[in-house]
């Protein structure tokens, strides 16, 4: 039985577009994102990040990793239907926690965030992943951008440093150059959310974001998840996030300790 939050045709967009608009799928755990998005900027972790450099207006703070430290990510994660919704995305028999992301650009802040995709910088592969990126405010003008059917591109795009605008790994065949999507007439799919609404979109879908010219704040809590097939992989050079003296091999799936499952349909 599908999720009262999805329909079919959710289902069957995600898998051939990479992205989908799920609504209110933390509508009743904003107020708790919002606190726990305070305390994450009183008391960054240790890859908190100002993605500004001098003479860039605004603020452009993000952070990620950090739910087993802030009570407020954890509880909000556990009692939305995020892992329920994520089954039913992937197709996927269980649902397994990777990371949490903060992303918050302040007013002011023009900073688009780069287009990229996540997958190439982290240690897991798989078809089975879902991002859900979800503002904590109401979202016209810095929102999420995904480039429809990029999760089904040959090649991965190159990963880059977002300030030092370097390229991650070595640049060799792997990877192919970081698109225009605007320019080259891509199928680039945006929303006016409400807080709580989420963007799902798979860890190989292009994505960015617009900066923030409006008067107000834009508070985004994303929240990463994986299915059945992903494993770990070894990258060409140090993944983001690290996650130091994981002691995983390749081909294994992510350690239960670390990556707690969040469901299990079979159970």
């Amino acid at each position: 039985m599908t999720h009262p939050l999805l329909t079919q045709d959710h289902i069957d967009a995600y898998a051939r577009d990479g992205v989908v608009l799920v609504k209110g799928l933390f509508k009743d755990q904003v107020e708790q994102l919002r606190a726990g998005v305070a305390r994450n900027m009183a008391e960054p972790g240790p890859y908190a990040a100002e993605n500004l450099k001098e003479g860039e207006g605004g603020r452009f703070f993000d952070d990620y990793c950090n739910w087993t430290r802030i009570p407020e990510f954890e509880a909000a994660i556990k009692a939305s239907p995020a892992a329920a919704v994520a089954a039913e995305l992937m197709g996927s028999r269980t649902v397994q926690m990777f990371h949490d992301h903060v992303l918050v650009k302040e007013p002011g802040t023009s900073k688009p965030t780069p287009w990229h995709q996540d997958a190439p910088y982290y240690f897991v592969e798989g078809d089975q992943t879902v991002s859900f990126w979800s503002p904590l405010d109401p979202v016209r003008q810095a929102s999420l951008r995904c480039v429809a059917g990029s999760h089904l591109w040959e090649k991965p795009v190159l990963p880059t440093r977002w300030l030092a605008e370097t390229s991650f790994y070595p640049d060799d065949d792997t990877y192919m150059p970081v698109p225009d999507p605007d320019a080259e007439g891509m199928d680039v799919r945006e929303y006016a959310m409400e807080p709580g609404d989420a963007v799902a979109f798979n860890y190989k879908t292009l994505h960015g974001a617009r900066g923030n010219d409006s008067g107000s704040r834009r508070r985004a809590f994303s929240l990463r998840l994986l299915g059945d097939d992903a494993r770990y992989v070894e990258r060409p050079g140090p993944t983001s996030p690290p996650f130091p003296g994981h002691e995983m091999k390749p081909g294994q799936r992510l350690r239960e300790d670390w990556f707690p499952l969040l469901l299990d349909t079979a159970k």
